[in-house]
């Protein structure tokens, strides 16, 4: 029968007072351990089962257990009522004071210490299986804390907003009213959603799959997603699409590792100096073919596998991983040694590690082992050759700014490198040929030559090496030590007969030099040499008759009295000055005249070697020279409206000289085509190599048309990539030149990337005058881009029209071409069908902008100070080379 307590005493001894209260604290403290567990998924109850358990703790039958057991009898008492009601305030407290959560909604806050009881996870997944809080980072002898995404059973971490920047325990996680959540660190962001502008956020959930997601009014459609936005972890489920990134951590080498999606191929990248691949999906054996042809968009882990797709969403191919289970989460992690490794985490059967990686051998990343040391069936070794050098390294880091004198030591038998899987030889010549162009590059350290194919492979930056099997001949690899280095066999008798050997050579060659000297005086007094000029005319008329189609040949007289006297100066250039010029059929032309020798000779016979034999409508056209004694000159068709930087930088809003967006849509279109026809329709390959608005001429219809060839370099057909000197200007200049990287007609792209950018945007591509996020006008692009805020690019002069899908073709165009990743910019015919609506623009990756933190100096200085040697001039307003031929300025 249940109890009635209808009459109660009104008086209690002390005595059963404190046992009751003993009796209150034991099981308060039940409770709250009870509570502790629920808070670490012993059991796994939601909140409103929470309700019913503290209901049955206050059931009427417990607190009559309770009562009567203090007192004794049937009676209770009113202190043993008001005692449990602070107790039922005590367990509401407990269980609703600092409760893990299903959804966040605006306004929620959280540090680690108020979810210490919890590990510090505050929101949890429908299924339980995933948490997201503060999880432990140890870093020196403190204890910080990550942001975090974590599998709850193995406390595995699959997703961290702060990887880099572990915060305190009191530090905090904010979602604001605004919708926008954060990780804020004494008063600063250190991590945030930035969902400002995508709509009207709602809440914010973990999902079942491990995705952490703020969701909007279209619950279907994410503002923001942990997916999206990964670390080193990929879950079953997880999309990873071109323009995403994978990321390491850290290793001892302090080397990081990257997975991308370039250019149609999944790759790994290991992250030296400049970043080496070496590992695609597209050449991995293991990959079951579907579809053959298309270009990879995006990968999705599955239970099974891990599925490869095109970007309409067709599977292309797969790579089978393991037995599939419905209760598990398979998840792909990019390890600190560089491999992708696969693990299947399971509720109760904890993290099992999966029998795959990729690569599928250790020996294929390029820092498996040390520098130089050998890696063979995961084993590491030094090579014979280099046996005798400290930790196996000869220690040259560059010879570019050394005076040592250097030497190419052969390796091991069979002895290769995974970068020749990957990257491009840079020639294909005989064996000597390919030792050579190592010795003739000051940033080459190591040389593989593939013999049957005759490839040449240079590498100036280099990992561990590898044992490569099969035909063992195949590769002859040299590294590159120090003349005065110990990498060889020599026993001291040997380096005695060097030394003696070099000291009677040397005397001989001392004798030799005297005798030749001798000779030279007495037969100077007999024949005295021709004059200079004479001699350098006589050089260049030979050179000049091996031309097939050369220009017209002028007289110096003629081309005198066609300038009046070289009375009209239209501007002056680095070799020289430009004039006015009008032929005897009234035609007018730009007359440069070269001063001075060296480079100018240089730029003379290459402008008349490769303007001369081609003709394009979008190439300035060159009608004659004149190679007379000591002068020197070039004739071109004279541009009337002068070079493009005078219509873009310095033009203002209701000037005359402010060009419309059609005009600069036609000449950036112009510009393209004359470019394309150097790289493509020529009989060799012609590298233009400095690319600016200065070097854009116009005629007197706005027509563009490319000029300066004077720092132009030949390529053949079977060349893809070339070392050469540096030259170009500052602003224009591809990564690649600054790496001391092979260059290519590539290089071309960038800098027409960021010309085109410039007629975009009616400013110079770094603009100190501008406030801090404008300043690098790429980078600000980039951003614009990313927000879809096309008009903030936009030239502000200009009426804008948001219905023109010609101004974010233009801008996606030049977003791809300045891309860091050579093999990522498209050639210029592709640019030319792009720009012409012929294919579609995909989404330019947002640049990783090693170029340009590389010379982000260069840009400053450049404006300031005028251009190196050998370049042309990056301000308009200082000396220019051949870009003021086209007019008054």
């Amino acid at each position: 029968m249940p109890l009635r307590c209808n009459s109660f005493t009104s008086h209690v001894s002390e005595d059963n007072l404190s046992k009751t209260v003993e009796k209150l604290s034991n099981v308060s403290r039940g409770a709250q351990e009870t509570n502790r567990k629920l808070y670490q998924g012993v059991f796994p109850i939601q909140i409103m089962q929470m309700s019913g358990w503290l209901l049955k703790i206050v059931h009427w039958e417990n607190l009559k257990c309770v009562c009567m057991e203090v007192h004794g009898n049937r009676r209770s008492s009113p202190t043993c009522l008001v005692l449990w009601t602070i107790l039922i305030s005590c367990l509401l407290t407990t269980c609703y004071g600092s409760i893990q959560k299903q959804v966040l909604l605006p306004g929620f806050a959280a540090a680690q210490m108020d979810y210490i009881d919890n590990d510090g996870i505050f929101l949890l997944s429908n299924n339980s299986v995933f948490g997201f809080g503060f999880v432990t980072s140890n870093v020196s002898d403190n204890t910080f804390y990550l942001l975090a995404v974590v599998h709850l059973d193995t406390t595995t971490t699959v997703w961290s907003a702060n990887s880099n920047s572990p915060v305190s325990h009191s530090d905090n996680f904010v979602f604001d009213k605004g919708g926008n959540a954060s990780l804020q660190s004494g008063g600063s962001n250190v991590w945030a959603t930035n969902i400002s502008g995508k709509g009207t956020a709602t809440s914010m959930q973990l999902l079942d799959s491990g995705n952490l997601v703020v969701l909007g009014e279209d619950p279907s459609s994410p503002l923001w997603q942990s997916f999206s936005h990964p670390t080193d972890t990929l879950l079953s489920g997880q999309n990873f699409i071109d323009g995403m990134t994978l990321v390491s951590k850290s290793n001892t080498q302090n080397v990081t590792y990257t997975l991308q999606i370039n250019s149609g191929n999944m790759m790994l990248y290991a992250g030296f100096e400049t970043p080496q691949p070496y590992w695609s999906a597209q050449q991995d054996s293991r990959i079951i073919v579907n579809k053959n042809g298309n270009n990879i968009y995006s990968a999705n882990l599955s239970s099974a596998s891990w599925s490869f797709y095109d970007q309409s969403g067709s599977l292309l191919s797969q790579l089978v991983i393991a037995q599939g289970s419905a209760n598990a989460t398979l998840s792909a992690v990019l390890g600190r040694d560089g491999l992708i490794s696969f693990y299947m985490l399971q509720g109760g059967n904890g993290k099992s590690t999966l029998p795959i990686t990729a690569p599928a051998d250790s020996c294929d990343m390029p820092a498996h082992c040390n520098p130089y040391t050998i890696c063979s069936s995961g084993t590491c070794q030094c090579p014979s050759a280099l046996g005798s050098f400290a930790n196996c390294n000869p220690g040259v880091i560059s010879a570019c700014k050394s005076n040592e004198e250097f030497r190419l030591v052969q390796l091991d038998s069979g002895v290769g490198y995974v970068g020749t899987n990957f990257f491009p030889p840079v020639a294909k010549t005989n064996l000597t040929g390919c030792k050579n162009a190592c010795m003739g590059n000051c940033s080459c350290l190591a040389v593989f030559f593939d013999q049957p194919s005759g490839n040449c492979f240079l590498f100036n930056q280099i990992g561990s090496l590898q044992q490569k099997g099969g035909n063992t001949t195949r590769f002859a690899s040299f590294v590159k030590v120090s003349s005065r280095g110990n990498g060889g066999s020599d026993s001291g008798s040997g380096r005695r007969d060097i030394v003696i050997a070099v000291i009677i050579l040397g005397t001989l060659a001392i004798i030799g030099i005297l005798v030749y000297i001798g000779f030279w005086i007495y037969k100077r007094k007999r024949h005295p040499p021709p004059s200079q000029d004479d001699a350098g005319s006589s050089e260049d008329d030979g050179f000049l008759q091996t031309i097939s189609g050369a220009p017209v040949r002028f007289t110096y007289r003629e081309l005198q009295d066609a300038t009046s006297n070289f009375l009209n100066k239209l501007g002056q250039g680095g070799f020289g000055s430009v004039y006015l010029g009008t032929l005897p059929d009234g035609s007018r032309i730009a007359v440069k005249k070269l001063e001075g020798i060296g480079q100018g000779k240089k730029e003379f016979r290459s402008e008349v070697t490769i303007i001369g034999s081609i003709h394009h409508i979008h190439l300035v056209k060159l009608r004659g020279f004149c190679v007379e004694g000591s002068h020197r000159l070039l004739a071109y068709e004279y541009m009337a409206k002068g070079s493009l930087d005078r219509w873009i930088f310095h033009a203002q809003e209701g000037d005359d000289h402010l060009l419309d967006w059609d005009t600069r849509f036609n000449i950036a279109l112009g510009t393209a085509k004359g470019l394309a026809y150097l790289h493509q329709d020529c009989d060799s390959k012609i590298v233009h190599c400095d690319i600016k608005p200065e070097n854009v001429l116009l005629d007197e219809n706005f027509v563009a048309k490319v000029s300066d060839f004077g720092l132009a370099k030949l390529m053949t057909r079977e060349q893809s990539h070339v070392f050469t000197t540096l030259r170009g200007t500052r602003g224009y200049l591809a990564p690649e030149w600054l790496t001391n990287y092979a260059i290519s007609e590539k290089s071309d792209v960038y800098s027409y990337g960021m010309v085109l950018l410039e007629i975009i945007g009616g400013r110079k591509s770094y603009d100190p005058g501008e406030d801090s996020e404008k300043a690098h006008f790429p980078s600000f692009a980039f951003k614009k881009l990313e927000e879809g805020e096309l008009r903030d690019i936009f030239d502000a002069k200009l009426r804008y029209n948001d219905k023109d899908g010609r101004v974010e073709t233009a801008i996606k165009v030049a977003l791809w071409c300045i891309q860091d990743d050579f093999y990522q910019r498209p050639s210029m015919s592709k640019v030319v069908q792009m720009l012409e609506g012929v294919c579609d623009v995909p989404q330019p990756p947002v640049s990783s902008q090693i170029g340009y933190r590389l010379y982000a100096n260069a840009f400053k200085s450049s404006s300031e100070e005028g251009t190196s040697s050998g370049m042309s001039d990056y301000n308009s307003d200082a000396l220019l080379s051949a870009v003021r031929l086209s007019g008054p300025r």
